[in-house]
């Protein structure tokens, strides 16, 4: 099942893509896709709803992240083995975590804010873990049982924010508009091979980032387990899984986002993403 919002900001509409690939409004049996509704119990009953029967939704309309106000927003660093070669670190022997602000999040196809003064904005094609089913010290062969789908994140991130100031990651990573997430929650039986997808990301119609989700280093069964001994998870939290090679702050010379840049990114079964930075 691919589930959406679609409408104005702070007006959306849960919705979901039919068999025809129309979108159809749910809100008749969901006030939201937030953590009260993203759970196994409610989307199982969903699946069994007639969706052609609901009103249909103009495809024109804006569509928003495809979860709003998840409890955490967690990221996996450096989890792909030719991402950490281009940025010369050392392959982790364990998964890197940080956060990013939920107040990040950012329709799939929004505007990027940049900041002035800001110049090193770069951007990281990834996947998108949603969890299902509170999730706590659970071991690897149980994750599947917590994982309720994928969605497509842009982990933008500020690199000297990031690298460069004092302190964690977060900061560089958690800036308003910092996370585009969507525009699906694709239900995990729709994916054939989660750790087979094809990944991408365009700056200016130029390929920045080509990958695939087999190069990562801990999938995403270890993820969860891994991050469920230090934190519990909950139904609508989102961990997103690092980024393949690519990124600007790998390259030589490096390059990063200025206003007037565009983004498209996809992952294979996962939608595509259209996003332009702007000068706030």
């Amino acid at each position: 099942m691919k589930l959406l919002r679609v409408g104005q900001k702070g007006k959306e509409k849960p919705a979901a893509l039919d068999s025809e690939g129309k979108i159809r409004d749910i809100s008749s049996h969901l006030s939201d896709l937030n953590p009260d509704y993203v759970n196994f119990d409610i989307i199982s009953k969903l699946q069994n709803v007639d969706l052609s029967s609901l009103p249909e939704l103009s495809s024109s309309e804006r569509i928003g992240s495809c979860i709003t106000k998840p409890g955490k927003f967690v990221a996996i660093g450096l989890n792909y083995s030719d991402h950490a070669a281009e940025t010369g670190a050392e392959v982790p022997s364990e998964p890197i975590t940080f956060m990013k602000a939920t107040s990040s999040i950012n329709g799939p196809n929004d505007d990027i804010e940049i900041v002035s003064g800001s110049t090193k904005l770069d951007w990281e094609v990834e996947l998108g873990i949603i969890i299902g089913k509170e999730a706590k010290h659970i071991s690897e062969d149980k994750a599947q049982d917590h994982i309720l789908g994928y969605c497509l994140v842009n982990d933008i991130s500020e690199r000297e924010w990031q690298i460069e100031k004092m302190g964690q990651w977060v900061k560089g990573k958690s800036h308003d508009t910092y996370g585009p997430i969507g525009p699906y929650l694709v239900t995990k039986d729709e994916i054939a091979d989660i750790n087979n997808l094809k990944m991408s990301l365009d700056v200016n119609g130029i390929r920045m980032q080509t990958g695939n989700t087999s190069t990562m280093i801990f999938n995403v069964n270890v993820i969860v387990s891994y991050v469920s001994k230090f934190m519990s998870l909950q139904a609508g939290d989102i961990i997103t899984t690092g980024t393949p090679p690519g990124v600007g702050m790998g390259m030589k010379p490096q390059q990063f986002l200025k206003a007037g840049d565009t983004m498209k990114l996809s992952i294979e079964n996962l939608g595509e993403q259209n996003s332009k930075v702007v000068a706030i």
